[in-house]
């Protein structure tokens, strides 16, 4: 494990209201049926999606962090495993991919009933590589268990969670199941998972892990295809890919319905949305409502104006103590260009320096060095 463990550092107010709109534009909080909706209307700006019976979601420019429309951003829900891109930020960075755990009976304890699993046995040997595809494939809680495990335990995990989002100026979020599980006071918010999502997106290895539609994971004699459940990604159940996806996750549990962080890319321009718990019952909900408020946040390109934003974040190292060798690897493959949708570029394993670089910039660096052979790909 790695000896420093990264801090963030704040800049940027939260979405609280509607600024006043200029050029004749007004701010509309919409009534009864679209309580707690915020977004700009005027002339030339695309009207908002019909049909929207989420609870909460939100529509955001990954790029620029501006949020360009909402609806109880800040309303506290069940995330079901979308918090597992909160546990990804925290814990992802620490251990490199490579490394080999040969998982126990105490690594697999209080794995929840009726848990969504990869597949993970006991005394088995699994690279850190493979228990991350299982988190992100397959949402496997029984590879959240392994990984936190390594990480000092379920509660230390937990806490170190809720130390991540505090530093990314996530404050809807409580935890209690590092995996998404339900649990009494556990609650997120489309704000704060947004947050997340953003911020995973600039570590190479989660935007590697959360665009995989299929991997190989290890099995009895050998290895097993593995999907993953993201529907909007692989194109499954009735729905066709979405045009430019990246990724994130998705989530169901009873209590927190059907959830889910998604991003995806247009013309050099990334969004992600994000919604919870919709409570229309027609098929594929959840990817549906999220596939039209993509369409509408492309389609609005140029033309609608933000109703706030999310925190800029860009990562340091605390205390100024260099990090051990696994962060200084992670750090510097970051440093690199590994991820295609970084938000901030890590400039020495030291940890002094942070360069904030736009996404599109990035992206085309990215690919550069694809072309060249180079650097682009992970760790893992």
């Amino acid at each position: 494990m790695a000896a420093a463990t990264a801090a963030i550092a704040l800049t940027g107010v939260s979405l609280t209201c509607i600024p006043a709109a200029a050029d004749g534009a007004t701010a509309r909080q919409a009534g009864a049926a679209d309580a707690g909706v915020q977004a700009v209307t005027a002339p030339g700006i695309p009207r908002l999606p019909g049909g929207l019976s989420a609870l909460s979601w939100m529509v955001a420019d990954a790029d620029t962090g501006n949020v360009l429309a909402a609806k109880s951003a800040h309303r506290k829900l069940a995330p079901a495993s979308t918090l597992k891109t909160l546990f990804a930020v925290t814990v992802l960075p620490k251990f490199a991919g490579g490394t080999v755990r040969q998982v126990s009976s105490a690594d697999l304890a209080g794995v929840g009933a009726g848990s969504s699993v990869v597949g993970v046995r006991q005394g088995r040997s699994y690279t850190v590589a493979d228990l991350w595809r299982g988190v992100f494939l397959r949402s496997g809680n029984d590879a959240v268990h392994v990984l936190a495990s390594m990480n000092g335990g379920w509660q230390t995990t937990a806490r170190e969670m809720q130390q991540t989002a505090r530093r990314l100026g996530a404050r809807d979020t409580t935890v209690k199941s590092p995996d998404g599980y339900d649990a009494p006071g556990q609650v997120s918010s489309a704000y704060d998972l947004t947050i997340f999502a953003r911020a995973g997106l600039a570590n190479a290895d989660f935007a590697r892990y959360c665009s995989t539609p299929s991997a190989q994971f290890p099995g009895a004699g050998g290895t097993t295809r593995i999907e993953n459940t993201n529907r909007m990604l692989v194109g499954s159940h009735g729905l066709s890919r979405y045009p430019g996806i990246i990724g994130v996750k998705n989530g169901y549990t009873s209590k927190a319905g059907n959830t889910l962080i998604a991003a995806a890319r247009r013309n050099g321009r990334t969004l992600l949305v994000t919604v919870m718990n919709p409570q229309s019952t027609q098929a594929n909900g959840v990817y549906k409502e999220a596939g039209s408020l993509l369409d509408w946040g492309f389609d609005a390109e140029g033309k609608a104006q933000p109703v706030g934003t999310l925190h800029a974040v860009s990562a340091s190292y605390d205390g100024g103590a260099r990090p051990g060798p696994v962060a200084a690897e992670a750090t510097g493959a970051a440093a690199r260009g590994g991820s295609p949708w970084r938000s901030a570029l890590v400039l020495g394993a030291g940890g002094a320096g942070v360069a904030a670089i736009g996404l599109g910039a990035l992206l085309t660096r990215w690919r550069q060095g694809r072309g060249r052979g180079g650097a682009g790909r992970g760790t893992a």
